[in-house]
C-alpha cells in the first residue's frame, strides 16, 4: 500500500520544538505551581508542556507570537508569551541552565580549565531598552550578546547589552555571573583557571581584576601581529555564538522588552546545554 505524503501539521509534530520526555522531566520540577480551585468558571490552563513547545517553536522559527498556529495545539500566541515571561520571573531558565551544568560536569563534559569570551552584534528592529546606535551596522539600532564558554564552548553564562557598548566592559559581569557548578563532590566549581578573549578586551585593568580572583589572563595584545596561536583554543564561543542565533528569534531582537529577549537568550543556552549533554 503507498503511503500518502505528511501533511503540514504532521510534518511540524516531530520538529525540535516538541519537547522530548528527558528534557521534560529536568524542566517540569523547576516550574511554579499552579492550583486551579474546583469549579472554577472559565476555560481550563494550557497544559505547561504544550505551552513550552509554543515557546520553542517561536524560538526556532522566529515568527510572531501572533502567528503561532493554532492546528499546532500549542496555544494562543499570548498564552506561550505570558508564560515565557512568568518563567522567566521565577528564574525557570537559569535554574534549567544550572542543572544541565551540573550535569555536564558529572558526566565530564565541562572543562573549566580555560573559559572564552566574546561578543556578537544583532539588529533590534524595534528598539527598546539594552539597544544602541551599532558602529558595525551604520550606526543603526542593534544589540549585543555577550558569551562566556567552557574549554569545549559550553556556555556558562551570557548578556545582553546595546549595540554600542564596548566588549570589554562585560568581562567581569560575565566571569560574575557563571553560577556555581555542582555535579562532583566538594564545593561548587565557578572559576576558570584562565580566561581567553580577543584584542578587544585588552585592557590592563581587567587582567588585574581576573587576577585577584585567582584567575589567569590569556588576551591578545592589541598592535601586534596576528598569530598569537589563540585562535586554535578561542573558536569555541564563535562557535557558541553561531549556534545561539542558529535560532532565529536569536538572531534578530524583536522584542522591544530586554527581560524577554533575555529569557530566550538562556533558554537558547540551556538548550545547547542539553544537546551537549545528549551527544
Amino acid at each position: 500500500m503507498r503511503r500518502g505524503k505528511r501533511g503540514p501539521q504532521q510534518r511540524r509534530s516531530h520538529g525540535p520544538w516538541v519537547v522530548d520526555d528527558g528534557l521534560w522531566a529536568r524542566i517540569e520540577p523547576l516550574l511554579p505551581v499552579h492550583e486551579r480551585p474546583a469549579g472554577t468558571p472559565g476555560r481550563k490552563r494550557l497544559d505547561d508542556r504544550k505551552a513550552l513547545c509554543g515557546i520553542l517553536f517561536v524560538l526556532y522559527t522566529g515568527i510572531p507570537w501572533q502567528w503561532l498556529p493554532q492546528e499546532l495545539g500549542f496555544g494562543c500566541g499570548m498564552t506561550c508569551w505570558r508564560r515565557l515571561r512568568d518563567w522567566n520571573d521565577a528564574g525557570v531558565w537559569q535554574e534549567l541552565h544550572e542543572v544541565l551544568l551540573a550535569e555536564l560536569r558529572r558526566a565530564g563534559k565541562l572543562d573549566l580549565e580555560r573559559a572564552v569570551i566574546d561578543a556578537s552584534h544583532l539588529k533590534a528592529l524595534k528598539g527598546g531598552p539594552k539597544t544602541g546606535r551599532s558602529p558595525v551596522d551604520r550606526g543603526k539600532t542593534g544589540s549585543k550578546h555577550h558569551v562566556i564558554t567552557d574549554a569545549t564552548g559550553v556556555p556558562l553564562a551570557a548578556s545582553l547589552t546595546g549595540g554600542n557598548r564596548n566588549d570589554c566592559t562585560e568581562l567581569m559581569a560575565l566571569v560574575e555571573a557563571i553560577p556555581p557548578i555542582r555535579g562532583k563532590r566538594g564545593r561548587p566549581r565557578r572559576r576558570p583557571r584562565v580566561v581567553q578573549a580577543d584584542r578587544g578586551y585588552d585592557f590592563d585593568c581587567y587582567r588585574r581584576a581576573l587576577r585577584a580572583k585567582g584567575i589567569g589572563t590569556q588576551i591578545a595584545r592589541r598592535g601586534t601581529p596576528h598569530g598569537s596561536g589563540l585562535g586554535a583554543t578561542r573558536y569555541v564561543v564563535e562557535q557558541t555564538i553561531a549556534l545561539l542565533h542558529w535560532f532565529r528569534r536569536l538572531r534578530i531582537r524583536w522584542e522591544r522588552r530586554a527581560d524577554i529577549h533575555e529569557a530566550f537568550l538562556k533558554l537558547g543556552c540551556a538548550l545547547i546545554c542539553w544537546r551537549r549533554l545528549q551527544s
